[in-house]
């Protein structure tokens, strides 16, 4: 059975930062794209950054140059590190993995304000 579990989400104030974690089993976490999604009351999910299995990352540019996705195969875990946070950055986010079929984690809250 894949599981994807995500944590680190929580209430940050403006400028802040916050680091989430994907953990990942059931898989061969090497094998698969990571995302991030994130989604805001009333909007569409929507890919927030993305790292292959070579380790190449994109990023949407509302977060290009504050947040940065990274991996550990072997810890079969996947960051997602926030910096200068917005309010505008308040959402759920959620990870996926993508190769032979698609996996979600069950999401994880997080809210930007003061």
């Amino acid at each position: 059975q894949v599981t994807l579990v995500e944590s680190g989400g929580g209430l940050v104030q403006p400028g802040g930062s916050l680091r989430l974690s994907c953990v990942v089993s059931g898989l061969t976490l090497r094998r698969y794209v990571m995302s991030w999604y994130r989604q805001a009351p009333g909007k569409e999910r929507e890919l927030v950054s993305r790292i292959t299995t070579n380790d190449d990352t994109n990023y949407s540019d509302s977060v290009k140059g504050r947040f940065i996705i990274s991996r550990d195969n072997d810890k079969n875990t996947v960051w997602l590190q926030m910096n200068s946070l917005k309010p505008e950055d308040t959402a759920v986010y959620y990870c996926q993995a993508q190769w032979i079929g698609t996996y979600w984690g069950q999401g994880t809250q997080v809210t930007v304000s003061s």
